[in-house]
């Protein structure tokens, strides 16, 4: 297969170095709105680095991978659908709904793929949960618990682009807490906490926030996050049912210590960022876009599975405007 990437970034360098080793992708066009950085990329990995972003939709390629600024995904998925290419797109596909409903109209209507990067769906551990909760091995669920929590912040120019904390950042968890246990958010109650570093008072965003979510069958679900948890990177998903307990992201690289006498040691290498802990994710999801493009698998997280999430995000930002219990029916869905 022939591929189109589109923004060398952080992770769109990443994506770049996992298609390139596929077995699958024969050649790789790589771009960017900063030409220079997609040389660099192509030259590290033995791509092709193309003048533009046009390029990627005339040189025929087979497919299109999206991991450039947030603003440009809405407009790219367009130009992919009208073009009949199958795109996957980083997270988010717009910060807002209505550009969201937008672009989601638009490959409905041109027949075309989208497939949105929510790389927790293919992690080991999330995947492992899922069973055993279809599998009625936990009992009744009665509560979840989410964290996700950043080493550091990131820069100060990325807040005001990023859409938020629970756009950005917990949307992964809001996700997760769908497709694990197959229940809908019907009800979001949000606060956030805007007390450290200065940049998050002047971007209006929050650099700790938690949601009190309720579920349609009635299961609770708390969700955390922070920009600021300078023992490492901390993602996991505790369930606790009727019959038993399980957890999400607790192994020996978890940065937590225990204070009981006890208690396990504390983790000689902290996961140091969201790359490292879900490196075996992108690779796998990708890996799937690849066989969704050939015909050969459903499409895992299409783009109104991917919208379910934000709402819940929007849901979680109004609530935390208004100071008000959220319901999701006040958002709109389609």
């Amino acid at each position: 297969m022939r591929i189109g990437l589109i923004g060398t970034g952080r992770i769109g360098s990443f994506h770049a170095g996992v298609l390139s080793d596929h077995r699958d992708v024969g050649a790789l066009v790589v771009a960017d709105t900063e030409g220079q950085r997609a040389t660099e990329v192509a030259q590290r990995i033995g791509a092709t680095a193309a003048p533009s972003v046009d390029e990627v939709f005339t040189w025929g390629v087979d497919a299109v991978v999206i991991a450039s600024a947030t603003a440009s995904h809405a407009d790219l998925i367009g130009r992919a659908a009208r073009a009949g290419l199958p795109v996957f797109c980083e997270k988010p596909i717009a910060l807002d709904l209505p550009r969201t409903l937008a672009a989601l109209r638009e490959v409905e209507t041109a027949g075309s793929i989208l497939q949105l990067g929510f790389m927790r769906r293919f992690d080991a551990g999330y995947t492992a949960a899922r069973e055993l909760v279809r599998s009625g091995a936990l009992g009744r669920l009665h509560t979840l618990r989410a964290i996700t929590s950043d080493p550091a912040p990131p820069p100060a120019a990325y807040l005001p682009l990023s859409g938020g904390l629970y756009r950005d950042c917990l949307v992964h968890d809001f996700d997760m807490v769908r497709w694990v246990t197959g229940c809908e958010v019907v009800e979001v109650y949000a606060t956030g906490s805007d007390t450290g570093p200065a940049m998050f008072r002047e971007a209006g965003d929050v650099d700790t926030a938690a949601a009190v979510l309720t579920l349609d069958d009635g299961t609770l679900a708390t969700a955390t996050a922070t920009r600021c948890n300078g023992a490492g990177y901390d993602v996991r998903l505790e369930l606790a049912g009727e019959l038993d307990q399980i957890s999400v992201g607790l192994d020996d690289r978890t940065p937590i210590t225990s204070t009981e006498p006890q208690g396990p040691p504390p983790a000689d290498e902290p996961w140091p960022g969201f790359l490292e802990r879900f490196a075996p994710a992108y690779e796998a999801e990708l890996d799937a876009f690849l066989r969704v493009a050939r015909g050969e698998l459903d499409n895992p997280c299409d783009g109104w599975e991917a919208l379910q999430a934000l709402r819940i995000a929007e849901a979680c930002e109004l609530s935390r405007r208004e100071h008000r219990p959220v319901g999701l029916d006040e958002l709109p869905a389609g």
